[in-house]
């Protein structure tokens, strides 16, 4: 039976250069909701070796999530699913945010772990964003509702998030406690799946150079200046990192976040603080 990788947001940017990492010898299925770039990624993919499909998905919905799962079984064996779908405040609004990053990635997991064996891996994207907040701000007891009651949980993050004066902000806050939610939910996801031999872990970058990362620059820019290289982070670097955790023979690295962010949330909160 073919081995099947899935990477969601693999249309363009961290989630095709992933794809390009993974081995030959598996299916890749990339999804997305713009079918346009997935054509185009499907090309690059096919043409350099790979036996590529691509499959339409929208993971604000479980329904859309759930097809996507069962069209990658019926292809063959899951072992891989990199969720890097996710919109940032450049993009949209914060309910927006949080239906797609939050409760996006719950349907992600939650659907593919239904699918999946024993050895499998699912890597979440999550964002330095994660890191940004103060704890005061962050509603960690809130989080448990992504599972029980959606939209308490989107209600309750929204009213924290709107502590923010601007819009921008209120989505950037919404924004940041969506990807902290990523990094929460893999870990519990983690130790909920580890029995049965399926690894969750998470992945935080920081500025990359993406369409997306381009998007924020203006707003997100000033990070670079703490990163160690002071640079954003290029596509291919994360894709390379991205691949590495999904890859079977990492199988100890579970239920933990990897910030892969050139350094900058432990250059700003330390070795640069002062600058």
């Amino acid at each position: 039976m073919k081995k099947v990788c899935v990477i969601t947001g693999g249309g363009s940017g961290m989630g095709l250069a992933a794809a390009k990492f993974m081995p030959k010898d598996r299916i890749i299925v990339i999804a997305g909701r713009t079918v346009a770039k997935l054509e185009k990624a499907l090309a690059e993919l096919t043409e350099l070796g790979f036996e590529a499909k691509a499959h339409a998905v929208d993971t604000s919905d479980r329904e859309s999530v759930r097809e996507l799962a069962k069209y990658a079984a019926s292809l063959g064996e899951i072992t891989n699913v990199i969720n890097s779908a996710g919109m940032s405040p450049a993009q949209t609004n914060g309910e927006k945010l949080l239906r797609i990053n939050a409760l996006g990635t719950v349907y992600v997991n939650q659907e593919f772990s239904k699918l999946m064996k024993a050895g499998s891996v699912i890597v979440d994207i999550s964002s330095n964003s994660a890191y940004s907040l103060p704890d005061f701000i962050v509603p960690k007891k809130v989080y448990p509702l992504a599972e029980t009651d959606e939209e308490t949980f989107v209600k309750k993050v929204l009213k924290r998030a709107n502590m923010a004066k601007t819009d921008y902000q209120k989505a950037g806050f919404a924004y940041a406690i969506s990807k902290n939610f990523v990094c929460w939910y893999a870990a519990k996801c983690a130790f909920e799946y580890g029995p049965k031999g399926i690894r969750v872990v998470s992945l935080s970058p920081g500025l990359i150079a993406t369409d997306m990362g381009n998007a924020e620059k203006e707003n997100g820019g000033y990070l670079i200046k703490f990163a160690a290289e002071e640079r954003m982070g290029k596509p291919e670097e994360l894709g390379f990192a991205i691949a590495m955790l999904a890859d079977e023979r990492n199988g100890y690295l579970a239920g933990v976040d990897i910030l892969c962010d050139g350094g900058s949330t432990r250059g700003q909160k330390e070795f640069k603080k002062q600058k």
